[in-house]
């Protein structure tokens, strides 16, 4: 009967996500093509619209804290995730009239443009710290692994579906069928979140609220004084402060082609907008077989989430390599394997990864770490959509280099990143952070309290 109920949970929880991966894909696979290589807009600009969602990430801590300390209707976590979704998915709406002006070079649209994935990284941001604040408060530490594989599977299944059906609707661009592939968004993410949601999330009774709110002295509930805190508790916790890079880079190491893989098809080898589609579906079915069988292992196995993570970084840049190499050598059938490579990878480094971010909180604050931690992830994919449209801009579209040879060291580069978070993974210990957190943050709020 256990097994059954968390089966049932696992399953709810992972519908919930099935929005963010449909507009995720969307965003970064569908948009940046069309916007680029169908309609000519300037790299570095559409890369960094798409980044700049994810700059909004400072408000990580802060949704991830509001939804600590005030519950709506009884409940934590649900209204906010199913308000960030209604809110996120709006925004679409207009992503297809705004790539025609961002072809044109319109200034209007391209300010109109800023504007509106600003408002959908603000509602996304909510989004990522409720759902992840939820799993955390709903699952136990043991069984989180296969829970995170299941629920991030699902959010790559998602993103294949919507690769898949964007190819059935518009094998080639069209303004008519890319509006009709955008207007089935809200549709997608507010029916998905409410089956999901509904009668999962316990309410919470005042009682248990006020205890809650017990454990820490009152203080502010405005973004800059959650960014204070959450900048406070890094600075005094080391821990949590190597964390917040390992994150960071460790995201940087695996976006960095996110918003460039197509282009690159289309600009190195010269392929269709339906062939460099099926390159989400090859690197997520890599990710599908990674996440379901580490998940696996990890629920039956004593393995650590942190040797899971390692694995799995490694094997990123192992991928990237690969690609790198189908680039620089133009051998068109080296990139699948690398993609593959790349997907299996990213399985393991996501489940790793995300159960280590479980595991770095506190009771009570579920939502200010996960929060801090989802920003990390923000900044991460928001560097790496800007860096890589810079770099893209920089050394293919200017000339200085042939296109083949720019996108080899674009991803060579993407390896060292992922490298180099491994190595700060190296020094974590959650262990180490636990002994440190619950007396840091007692004093950390205090002084912000006494400020």
């Amino acid at each position: 009967m256990g097994f059954l109920r968390l089966l049932i949970k696992t399953i709810r929880l992972a519908i919930t996500r099935i929005g963010a991966g449909w507009m995720f894909a969307l965003l970064t696979f569908n948009f940046n093509r069309v916007a680029i290589a169908d309609l000519g807009a300037i790299a570095v600009i559409v890369t960094s619209l798409i980044g700049l969602h994810h700059f909004i990430s400072f408000l990580y801590p802060y949704w991830g804290r509001l939804s600590d300390r005030h519950p709506l209707f009884g409940y934590r976590r649900s209204p906010y995730i199913l308000l960030s979704g209604l809110l996120a998915s709006l925004p679409l709406l207009f992503l297809p009239t705004i790539a025609v002006g961002l072809g044109q070079r319109s200034p209007v649209a391209t300010f109109a443009a800023f504007l509106l994935i600003a408002f959908f990284g603000m509602a996304m941001a909510m989004n990522g710290s409720s759902s992840n604040a939820l799993i955390t408060e709903l699952v136990p530490p043991a069984q989180r692994g296969g829970v995170v594989a299941v629920v991030w599977a699902t959010v790559i299944l998602s993103g294949i579906a919507s690769a898949g059906v964007s190819r059935v609707i518009m094998p080639q661009y069209s303004p008519e069928a890319m509006q009709f592939l955008y207007n089935l968004t809200p549709v997608i993410v507010l029916g998905t979140m409410l089956l999901g949601l509904v009668g999962l999330e316990p309410r919470i009774s005042k009682a248990q609220h006020a205890k809650l709110l017990a454990e820490q002295p009152p203080e502010g509930d405005s973004p800059l004084d959650t960014l204070r805190i959450a900048a406070r508790l890094m600075r005094t916790n080391p821990q949590a402060r190597g964390f917040f890079f390992y994150v960071l880079l460790g995201i940087m190491g695996i976006f960095l082609q996110d918003a460039i893989l197509e282009p690159f098809g289309a600009q190195v080898f010269g392929m269709k907008q339906a062939a460099t589609a099926a390159f989400q579906q090859v690197w997520g079915g890599g990710a599908l077989i990674g996440m379901f069988g580490i998940g696996f292992a990890s629920n039956s196995f004593p393995i650590t989430k942190k040797l899971i993570a390692t694995i799995g970084g490694l094997g990123i840049a192992v991928g990237m390599v690969l690609i790198a190499t189908a680039s620089l050598t133009r051998q068109e059938i080296l990139i699948n394997p690398g993609l593959f490579v790349l997907g299996l990878a990213i399985g393991f480094f996501n489940v790793g990864s995300l159960s280590l971010m479980m595991e770095m909180t506190i009771d009570g604050q579920a939502g200010l770490y996960m929060g801090i931690w989802g920003m990390a992830q923000g900044l991460g994919n928001g560097f790496a959509n800007v860096l890589s449209g810079a770099l893209l801009s920089a050394l293919v579209e200017s000339r200085l280099l042939s296109a083949q040879l720019g996108y080899a060291l674009i991803f060579g580069f993407e390896a060292l990143l992922m490298v180099a978070a491994v190595v700060i993974l190296r020094g974590i210990s959650v262990q180490t952070f636990k002994g440190l957190t619950h007396e840091d943050v007692s004093t950390v709020l205090a002084l912000d309290t006494a400020g």
